[in-house]
């Protein structure tokens, strides 16, 4: 029997009313991360957070303990999240006349050397 290996989630979405984290996953996914988790997916709050996706925390300590090289499956995982926002929006990201338009936020652990444990929400 083949052993199952338990891949690491660097990549947390978030909108349409659902979220992958919550307020209590700050260390994770930042403070900005976390309460955007919050927002966009606590049940009785019902916030109007437009769809986005945190980065870990642990992907920036990953760049730094791995040569400025991120985890193999980030990418694929950030274009993942990345057709959720259209799909939930309707719009495409890089398209000229439909444009997904992200912003980009750094947010850190508490406690945290800042540029070693940032996490960033789009």
């Amino acid at each position: 029997m083949a052993s199952k290996t338990k891949t690491r989630k660097y990549v947390y979405f978030f909108g349409d009313g659902k979220a992958d984290g919550n307020e209590s996953m700050k260390n994770l996914l930042g403070g900005k991360g976390a309460n955007l988790a919050e927002m966009a997916g606590h049940p009785k709050l019902r916030l109007p957070v437009p769809p986005g996706f945190t980065l870990t925390t642990e992907v920036c300590t990953w760049y730094y303990d791995n040569k400025k090289t991120y985890p193999g499956q980030v990418k694929t995982d950030v274009e993942e999240a990345l057709s959720r926002m259209e799909k939930i929006t309707g719009k495409k990201f890089g398209d000229p006349v439909n444009p997904l338009l992200v912003s980009v936020r750094s947010g850190a652990r508490r406690l945290a050397q800042p540029e070693r444990n940032q996490g960033y929400s789009i």
